[in-house]
């Protein structure tokens, strides 16, 4: 009885680390196996067992749920890793990407790539995790790929209100086509 009591448990800690949000005991009780009223009691050894550990983890009751999170005690160094994360500097690569969407938006994901001739997945999803480009809905074609849009942060960022004031793209005037660079190639 006491492998399956801590294979219960284990699996109540892995649903809600997994989900990392609000689980609703019902669900939580269901997917773990265990009978709704004992949950209390499996939550609660839960908790004990990071208490005991030193762990910065707890589980949490919100109203019908319940949820994985850590200390509060623990805010500061996660706030200060937040931080640090958002406030780096830009890539070249990141650079590139903004200044696609910005004066392309919405775009997905394979447009960036193909205007960059790389795979962007990184560099959107670091711009993601810095706030400066949002989800903008989806296309609606097949496989209904993500639409990306920049945001108040990415206004914010680069001092201007509205993107009506970005700096006007070069005009085909003056530009070189690259069937002039072939032709002075093959001179």
């Amino acid at each position: 009885m006491k492998v399956e009591y801590n294979e219960k448990l284990s699996a109540l800690e892995a649903i809600l680390f997994a989900l990392g949000e609000p689980v609703e005991d019902e669900k939580l009780a269901l997917s773990a196996g265990i009978e709704q009223s004992e949950l209390d009691s499996f939550i609660n050894l839960l908790n004990d067992r990071y208490s005991e550990s030193g762990s910065s983890l707890e589980v949490i009751k919100l109203d019908s749920s319940r949820q994985l999170v850590t200390k509060k005690e623990f805010a500061p160094y996660i706030s200060a890793a937040v931080r640090s994360k958002r406030s780096s500097a830009l890539s070249q690569a990141a650079l590139e990407v903004l200044t696609i969407v910005a004066y392309n938006q919405p775009v997905t994901r394979s447009f960036i790539d193909d205007v960059r001739g790389v795979d962007s997945s990184g560099v959107v999803n670091n711009l993601l995790e810095k706030e400066l480009i949002a989800e903008a809905g989806r296309l609606d074609i097949p496989g209904k790929p993500v639409l990306f849009k920049t945001t108040e942060n990415f206004l914010r960022c680069f001092g201007i209100s509205n993107l009506g004031e970005l700096p006007p793209l070069p005009s085909d005037e003056g530009q070189i086509s690259i069937d002039e660079i072939e032709n002075e190639q093959a001179e």
